[in-house]
């Protein structure tokens, strides 16, 4: 059975969300054998291929994106699913990605930095 991983970075204030970032890290454990969870595709299945695309990376650029709904389901994996978390470059200035650092912490996750 595979193990399963989430993807935690900045993506607010990033150009495109960062999502060049995280694809590039899920492309990467996918190859080494994870069952990979990354944002970036849940926000692309939600509100379509070209969500974030051109972008400066605020929420106030989509206004049918819902933050609350998104940290509500990325928690939840972490919390469900996940045995381990990586952590792209950046991650200790994002509010987001250091609560789901936090989160992995207590649930003693395996953490993997980049």
């Amino acid at each position: 059975m595979k193990k399963k991983i989430y993807v935690a970075g900045p993506m607010q204030g990033k150009e495109e969300f960062n999502f060049p970032a995280f694809k590039t890290a899920t492309y990467t454990l996918r190859r080494e054998g994870w069952e990979v969870f990354s944002p970036h595709e849940r926000d692309q299945e939600d509100y379509g291929e070209d969500f974030g695309k051109g972008t400066k990376g605020t929420h106030e650029e989509v206004p049918e994106f819902s933050l609350r709904d998104a940290l509500a389901a990325d928690t939840d994996w972490i919390c469900k699913e996940a045995d381990a978390i990586y952590m792209l470059r950046g991650w200790e200035k994002s509010r987001g990605a250091t609560a789901e650092h936090a989160l992995s912490i207590a649930l003693g996750h395996e953490i993997i930095y980049a």
